[in-house]
């Protein structure tokens, strides 16, 4: 026997919330930190030496690997996807 469905989706509870996106935000960016971050780690590089490759601060690489931080561009992801020898993938859905 199929359970009964009780209440809502999480994803309506978070749009009468009004917070939905906001939470998919902070949700993409802390997967997309960690990814880079798991990278680093296989090829073994400092936050240093991956700035380097970056072309920019340790500070911003901070800012990158902050999951908190949502204010980070594209543009910088994708230098650091570059940096470890990937590149990001987007797709409306």
């Amino acid at each position: 026997m199929k359970p009964e469905h009780r209440g809502q989706k999480f994803s309506e509870f978070l749009d009468d919330l009004g917070i939905r996106e906001e939470i998919e935000s902070q949700a993409i960016k802390e997967i997309l930190a960690d990814q880079i971050r798991r990278a680093m780690e296989r090829e073994r590089l400092t936050k240093t030496a991956m700035a380097a490759r970056m072309k920019t601060s340790r500070r911003a690489l901070e800012r990158l690997l902050d999951p908190q931080n949502t204010s980070v561009t594209l543009h910088t992801m994708q230098r650091a996807a570059c940096a470890v020898g990937r590149r990001i993938r987007l797709e409306l859905v």
